[in-house]
């Protein structure tokens, strides 16, 4: 009978939870960025605000990875 692997398990919830709070972040800040489209820092605002979008997608999918990887390989 297998069992879980804990220290993978610990891993995919760490994933988790670094993805929980820039799912937040990333479209409150693209929110702000599009709203805000004649500042001089549009762009780099833009940027950061995509970039913590695809860095929640690539952490969750990651975390939701490791952690079926630890139940049931």
């Amino acid at each position: 009978m297998k069992h879980t692997n804990k220290t993978l398990l610990g891993k995919g919830l760490k994933y988790l939870a670094i993805a929980l709070p820039l799912s937040a972040i990333g479209p409150v800040v693209l929110y702000s960025a599009f709203n805000n489209q004649h500042q001089p820092l549009y762009i780099p605002v833009l940027i950061l605000g995509l970039a913590a979008c695809i860095a929640a997608v690539f952490f969750m999918f990651k975390g939701i990875g490791t952690l079926v990887k630890s139940l049931f390989d």
